[in-house]
């Protein structure tokens, strides 16, 4: 069996992630579809909308195959890292391919860019360099640079691009088996917050929209059927969906009673900013409002909710640097096509599958998975709190039996 895999947060799924989905179908004509997911903390620093197993939920109602996640030391991370475990633990299923969306939509833009960029490492790292002296944040720097090589046709002041750039890089850079291609991102772009379109959304207008009116029936035309079941189980059971704000008030705690010490050892806090970090935390009554005042050119909103959520699971610096490759396939979901390649390959896998979590239990990995676990469920009251937690360990991989591709 012939699969191609997807890196996704699906936060929530969309009709723009359908579109991506049938694409990837038609361009590769895969038998099976792998999707690694993102956990409950998502790549820009943000919790996600729902849990990982209801996302998972929403993959194979569309006719993803086979849902992995990818662990919290690489998903909360820049693009590199975010990239680098992706692609190894795609090449660990033995994916032969890689589909992602971009705002360029045209993979030989990517293939060279990697080649200009090998070629001319040197002076792209001279400029960058010259970038964050001038104060300008590692994302603008960057761009920056690529932009005064100036030989490859490739914008990498968009996100998908960058990640997309990222995938590639870490492919040819590690010689995996893994053949990219990329489908041009639909309509909306990464970052709009409102509505241009009569069917597709992006995520983050999707997220505002429920984030002020809390009703589904909004964003009803933008999401599939499957998507709106979840988010309604999930509101029932839990009472909520997630947000930065319901997490401030532990934010805030930390950041209080946090000596500087202690917080230079968190992952991303360089440069001084544990001293900016307590002086704006105290006058504080949001989540935004605190990243508003803390924000500055080389520490962006982005960079800091990263560091945020470092600072809320105590992911430090240490445990950073160890986490140098995945050390395990964690399968979150399947259907009967999914089941079927992993019978297929499972004597072949570069690692171990872990069905079950407490097959996990003592890997420095997972063990960071399990305090993002507890942070995450924390926005809960008891008895829910117990509960959330009781998933992590309790669930097994969900199998959507007869959910076949059509």
């Amino acid at each position: 069996m012939k699969a191609v895999g997807v890196i996704v947060e699906y936060n929530p799924f969309h009709n723009g992630h359908w579109h991506h989905l049938q694409e990837t179908k038609k361009t590769t004509e895969a038998d099976c579809i792998i999707a690694v997911m993102s956990g409950n903390f998502l790549q820009r620093g943000e919790p996600a909308i729902v849990s990982k197993w209801a996302r998972a939920k929403m993959a194979l109602a569309a006719g993803v195959d086979l849902v992995i996640e990818l662990p919290y030391a690489f998903a909360v991370q820049a693009a590199e890292q975010f990239a680098y475990g992706a692609v190894q633990l795609l090449d660990a299923l033995g994916c032969q391919e890689l589909c992602f969306g971009s705002e360029s939509g045209d993979i030989t833009a990517f293939l060279a860019a990697a080649e200009t960029l090998f070629q001319q490492k040197g002076k792209f790292d001279v400029l960058v360099r010259a970038g964050l002296a001038r104060g300008q944040s590692f994302p603008k720097a960057n761009a920056e640079a690529w932009r005064q090589l100036g030989s490859a046709p490739l914008d990498l002041s968009k996100p998908n691009n960058v990640l997309g750039f990222a995938y590639v890089k870490a492919i040819q850079q590690h010689k995996l088996a893994i053949v990219p291609r990329t489908i041009p991102r639909l309509a909306a772009g990464y970052h709009d917050e409102s509505f241009s379109h009569p069917s597709i959304a992006s995520a983050t207008s999707l997220r505002k929209a429920l984030g002020k009116t809390g009703q589904l029936e909004q964003i009803a035309a933008y999401i599939p059927p499957a998507t709106a079941e979840q988010l309604r189980r999930y509101r029932e059971t839990y009472g909520r969906w997630h947000n930065w704000e319901a997490y401030f008030p532990l934010l805030k705690y930390r950041l209080l009673t946090a000596t500087e010490g202690e917080l230079r050892r968190i992952a991303g806090v360089e440069e001084g900013i544990e001293y900016r970090l307590k002086q704006k935390i105290a006058g504080a009554e949001t989540f935004a409002a605190f990243i508003a005042a803390t924000k500055t050119k080389r520490y962006t909103w982005t960079r800091l909710q990263r560091l945020c959520v470092h600072v809320l699971t105590n992911f430090t610096k240490e445990e950073q640097n160890q986490a140098s490759t995945p050390t395990y396939i964690r399968l979150l979901g399947m259907n009967d096509t999914g089941r079927r390649y992993l019978q297929q390959v499972k004597k072949k896998l570069m690692l171990p599958l872990a069905a079950k979590a407490a097959k996990l239990n003592g890997d420095p990995l997972y063990e960071q998975e399990k305090k993002a676990t507890a942070v995450y469920a924390a926005a809960f009251p008891e008895p829910l709190y117990s509960a959330a937690l009781k998933e992590e360990y309790a669930t097994a991989p969900i199998y959507a039996s007869g959910m076949e591709r059509k």
